[in-house]
């Protein structure tokens, strides 16, 4: 049995796409992993929890980032892992990793690609898990992140919004 399974939580970064962004992308996550939709709304990971490190620290930077809502734009839906699918980032990574390597106060991080997860492998594979069930989003989706949010999961329960950090820059 995992760790998550037997109460253990685990805290991470991430930027919640916004409701008004939303609509159609938790739509299609309803109907291709009801499981993840269930358990996180559609975000990006910013850090995740083996990163955080001294969280004190992280979050004195989040109270003073120097950095303005980010901008990312998302392609086409792909399929990962099996059964997994994921909108990949096509633009604003630059600005994504900048922002990474400012919170955890190095320039020597692990890459990690942004993208915003519609079904993931781990869950069991629903119904409507299928690439033709993505065909309503848009080819190119932008997304302005406008804060950065401190969640924490415990065992396998929903995410629970801990703090919101707003992106205002300098």
């Amino acid at each position: 049995m995992s760790d998550r399974r037997m109460g253990a939580s685990r805290k991470q970064l991430s930027m919640y796409v916004p409701p008004d962004a939303a609509t159609e992308l938790e739509d299609v996550r309803r109907a291709v992993d009801p499981v993840q939709s269930g358990l996180i709304p559609a975000h990006v990971t910013l850090c995740r929890e083996d990163e955080l490190g001294e969280l004190e620290s992280v979050k004195a930077r989040l109270r003073r980032p120097p950095f303005k809502p980010l901008t990312l734009r998302f392609g086409r839906p792909v399929a990962f892992s099996g059964h997994g699918l994921l909108l990949e980032c096509v633009g604003g990574g630059d600005q994504f990793r900048a922002l990474r390597e400012y919170l955890l106060a190095s320039s020597r991080i692990r890459d990690q690609k942004p993208h915003i997860t519609l079904a993931h492998p781990r869950n069991p594979k629903a119904r409507g898990n299928s690439l033709s069930n993505t065909s309503a989003l848009p080819e190119v989706i932008e997304v302005t992140f406008p804060s950065v949010c401190l969640i924490e999961q415990e065992a396998d329960k929903p995410w629970r919004l801990l703090e919101t950090y707003e992106l205002r820059g300098p």
